[in-house]
């Protein structure tokens, strides 16, 4: 089974720190297939500890040069990823993609910058970064500190609608919008002839997801619906956690987004108040990291999403 050869080939390198800054040198990676690696962010917010690295930096090695998903926190952290990159290929990098405008997506395209690689995102994401880029930036420099060292602000070079096709010779990768995610302008990478799946934040595993002010979780729901009703991926890279199935994935995202839509319409049905989405009983998801930081925060923002709906 394609699912047990996966989780057999666990960390293939390991992570050497630099002497300087105290980022690693390179990056652990799994080996998802023979053609695609992941450096498995951790499942807790970003932090000075782990330099920013707290969602899964992916790449994939085809006829005509790798793909990188997704340009990391900061400058350091993108280099240090690409130097794992080399550990693997001597192929150059000849694209990278932005899952969303988050900063740990798109503050390290400035390393890819310098090396002139062409940076793609979707165009809702591109938006959002050129207005809230500096912004991001400086939230980054005060938590990494001199980890943030040589990081700027680099827009993406290409923007797309609905879809973007890169024609690798002997793959194609299909850039896939299905509607507003975590973020407005979450993407998803398609490998036809894998049978894989990159969902960027369209799906979470092995941590609770964060509703933010801007996420309309009635829309993440259609979005992912839209995704599985179009693609059937035997192996997923989720936006945070290891590699897993659809199904798996499907719980953790989807599952946990309706449990709690659910429960919010009901407060608002018998005319219960904010103080009651607060206290609704998310225990059954109390095995995901993050649970306890953000239980509380996910609740209060879809009622008060909700509650502007509803009424």
């Amino acid at each position: 089974m394609v699912l047990r050869g996966l989780f057999l080939a666990l960390l293939i390198l390991p992570a050497l720190v630099a002497a300087g800054n105290g980022i690693p040198e390179q990056l652990a990676l799994t080996k998802v297939t023979d053609r695609v690696y992941s450096a498995i962010g951790a499942t807790a917010p970003g932090t000075y500890e782990n330099h920013g690295h707290n969602n899964n930096l992916s790449f994939i090695i085809t006829e005509k040069g790798v793909v990188v998903f997704n340009g990391g926190d900061n400058y350091l952290l993108a280099k240090s990823f690409h130097n794992s990159i080399r550990s693997i290929t001597d192929k150059d990098v000849k694209y990278v993609v932005n899952e969303n405008a988050q900063g740990h997506s798109m503050l390290g395209n400035s390393y890819w910058r310098d090396q002139g690689v062409p940076i793609i995102a979707q165009n809702e994401a591109i938006k959002e970064f050129e207005h809230q880029g500096e912004a991001k930036l400086a939230s980054m420099q005060r938590r990494n500190k001199e980890k943030a060292e040589g990081t700027y602000v680099a827009v993406p070079d290409i923007g797309f609608e609905e879809r973007y096709d890169l024609d690798m010779g002997d793959v194609t990768i299909e850039l896939h919008y299905f509607g507003p995610g975590h973020s407005p302008g979450d993407l998803a990478l398609w490998v036809p002839e894998e049978k894989l799946l990159i969902t960027g934040d369209l799906g979470f595993h092995q941590r609770l997801l964060a509703v933010f002010e801007d996420t309309d979780t009635g829309a993440w729901v259609e979005s992912f619906d839209k995704m599985t009703s179009q693609l059937d991926p035997d192996i997923v890279i989720p936006g945070h956690g290891a590699p897993t199935t659809i199904d798996v994935v499907a719980k953790e995202t989807r599952g946990y987004l309706v449990f709690l839509r659910n429960a919010v319409i009901e407060i608002l049905e018998r005319g219960g108040g904010l103080d009651d989405a607060y206290q609704i009983d998310q225990s059954q998801w109390s095995y995901l990291d993050t649970f306890e930081e953000l239980a509380g925060k996910n609740a209060g923002r879809v009622y008060q999403d909700l509650e502007f709906e509803y009424f």
